[in-house]
């Protein structure tokens, strides 16, 4: 017999077929299923190590093994005429079409659903008209990639220790802002790029679901004081690596690294920069430990949740002990602090110091930082200094009309002011930029609730949840409860009460859920654990949804909590508790007494109220 036939017959071709089948669901499932548990890059690769390590034992085992009634045995001991090779080897055929059914069907689900993230369906523009414009939002679907638009992967860190991917992000960040400020470019926002980070998605799909013609991949080696950055530019027409190069140095040297990337990817897109765009990276300090620090904290403030922002003013600390005229590092670190109380417990009124601090020292050093600006109208705003809070915002925006944090934070103000329509243009902005940033996918999703666009809420609250957001859970929340689904509502419920820095315990907060979503007798223990935790700063909000406003009001007028935006954006809602809120009699008072009739008289009523002078030179009716 032949070395063909006896493999055949011992079931060995068989069993390779089956081992390949099962190691491509296993590599399938797994990379879908692991990033959603935030599993590091390295547990994918490993899998597909393993598995391709155990085909070769699989074949021996096949080979040399046997499975007969009494269970498995050694072939050589098996009389060939007692052999029941021909009926394994059907059931292993089976199993082959059954694995090749589940291939067919699992590629089915990939393409219906790489369909919809692509579809204008899947983005809130099309299932919504702009609030109160009736056009549809800026926040389409891609279509055709413009020849010019880019996306700058998540660098990986090949570092010796693997211990420098905050460093690497950061790295890919700063190349990604470089490349910002070349005019031609279009470059897509980073939440949206790095989503793929330790994903292996091929380069045509990512170009499908983004709308771009190019990504930067690229990695990121750092030892010591030596550093290597290689970066691929790659289209993806077809996936090529269209242009490759390494940028050897010190950290020192970080900054002339970045800048001949940006230009060498103008160069090879063809752009031909003028004479102002170069160039493209500032030497923000002349420290570069101090910088390397920066890059770092940077990734951990975007972050937010988690000790995240702890860690990354201890590195900002650091990073303007070794250099005290660093202006970046302090106006980030205004923005650190500023945020720091609204997810991580800690005191407001230390907090709004500190990022004061920051932010004059910036613009002490530089008066052009935008961010600094930015920090100090949302410390005014926390503080509800309503009217103070405007300038600091416009003169961000005036220095750099397209900076991130200072686009989001204005469309955290209008839409607590109630300026629903106008908060509309700069947050469709911000999601045809970066259209997978889960804050701002949040606030799409919540302006169009309060258009009372259930649909939409829905589909932007599972869009967060794919992502792996914390958002999701506040979208999902809202609307379970807007259906009644208290069950399904109470612990998202919990997870948005845990992540925002409130102290109510996870049992004690699904138990507020069910006041809120059920209400009846489920009020009575819900509203003893208000009463209880009085201090907490979530417990004004959840006095609104409760339907007690004036509870509501008196705790947020004399309370120390800065969560203006996380409480004045609930008066705008259309649950029945939001209007009972806003068309309340004390509300008028309350709106006088902290601030938001002299915000409203000089910058515009809300949309849903107006003046009524009839009345008084302050009065107003709300609906």
């Amino acid at each position: 017999m032949s070395l063909i036939e006896e493999l055949k017959r011992r079931n060995v071709i068989r069993m390779a077929g089956l081992y390949l089948v099962a190691a491509w669901l296993t590599v399938q499932v797994s990379s879908t299923v692991l990033p959603m548990f935030d599993a590091p890059a390295w547990v994918p690769r490993a899998i597909v190590v393993l598995l391709a390590i155990g085909f070769v034992p699989a074949m021996v085992f096949a080979w040399v093994f046997e499975l007969t009634p009494q269970g498995v045995k050694r072939e050589s001991e098996i009389d060939r005429t007692q052999s029941i090779t021909p009926r394994t080897g059907r059931s292993i055929d089976r199993m082959i079409l059954v694995g090749l059914a589940l291939i067919i069907v699992l590629m089915g689900i990939e393409r219906v659903w790489f369909a919809a993230r692509t579809s204008p369906a899947a983005l809130p523009a099309t299932t919504a008209q702009t609030a109160g414009t009736g056009t549809p939002a800026a926040a389409t679907a891609p279509s055709a990639a413009s020849a010019n638009a880019i996306a700058v992967m998540a660098f990986e860190d090949l570092s010796p220790g693997h211990d420098q991917a905050y460093f690497s992000d950061g790295m890919a960040e700063e190349i990604l802002n470089a490349l910002a400020r070349i005019k031609e470019l279009r470059v897509l926002g980073r939440s949206s790029s790095f989503q793929y980070k330790g994903k292996d998605i091929d380069p045509r799909r990512i170009g499908a679901e983004l709308g771009v013609a190019h990504i930067l991949d690229g990695s990121v080696r750092r030892q010591g004081d030596l550093v290597r950055i290689a970066a691929s530019l790659i289209s993806t027409a077809d996936g090529v690596a269209q242009w490759t190069k390494e940028y050897n140095g010190k950290l020192a040297d970080l900054f002339d690294l970045q800048d001949n990337c940006a230009h060498d990817i103008a160069s090879e897109l063809k752009i031909v920069l003028t004479r102002g765009q170069r160039p493209l990276v500032d030497k923000v300090t002349a420290n570069p430990e101090a910088y390397a620090l920066y890059v770092e904290a940077q990734t951990l403030v975007r972050q937010r949740f988690g000790d995240s922002l702890p860690r990354a003013i201890e590195k900002l600390d650091a990073a303007v002990r070794l250099d005290p005229s660093f202006a970046r590092a302090w106006s980030k670190r205004a923005v650190a602090f500023a945020v720091l109380a609204q997810y991580v417990a800690s005191d407001w009124r230390q907090n709004w110091d500190a990022s004061e601090e920051s932010a004059r020292r910036a613009l002490a050093l530089d008066p052009n930082d935008a961010e600094a600006n930015a920090a100090r109208s949302y410390n005014l705003f926390s503080q509800r200094r309503y009217v103070d809070m405007v300038e600091p915002m416009r003169r961000a925006l005036q220095i750099d009309p397209d900076n991130e944090t200072a686009r989001y934070w204005e469309v955290n103000e209008l839409s607590a002011m109630g300026h629903t329509r106008d908060t509309m243009p700069p947050l469709d902005a911000l999601m045809a930029n970066d259209p997978e940033n889960g804050r701002v996918i949040f606030y799409e999703a919540f302006m169009h609730w309060r258009q009372h666009d259930r649909d939409t809420l829905l589909a932007l609250g599972r869009r967060l949840q794919a992502l792996g957001s914390p958002w999701g859970d506040v979208a999902m929340s809202t609307y379970y409860a807007s259906t009644g689904d208290c069950d399904s509502g109470a612990k998202p419920f919990a997870t948005r009460q845990r992540i925002f820095g409130s102290g109510i315990s996870v049992a004690d907060s699904e138990t507020v859920y069910r006041g809120i979503c059920a209400g009846g007798a489920a009020r009575e223990p819900a509203k003893a654990i208000l009463i209880a935790r009085a201090d907490d700063q979530w417990v004004p909000t959840l006095w609104l949804e409760m339907g007690e406003p004036e509870r509501a009001f008196d705790l947020f007028e004399h309370g120390n909590a800065g969560l203006s935006d996380a409480y004045l954006n609930w008066l705008w809602q259309p649950e029945d508790w939001s209007l009972k809120a806003r068309t309340h009699p004390a509300f008028a008072g309350f709106a006088k007494r902290i601030g938001l009739v002299d915000y409203w008289k000089k910058y515009g009523w809300p949309d849903l109220c107006k003046p009524h002078p009839e009345t008084s030179a302050d009065a107003f009716v709300c609906e």
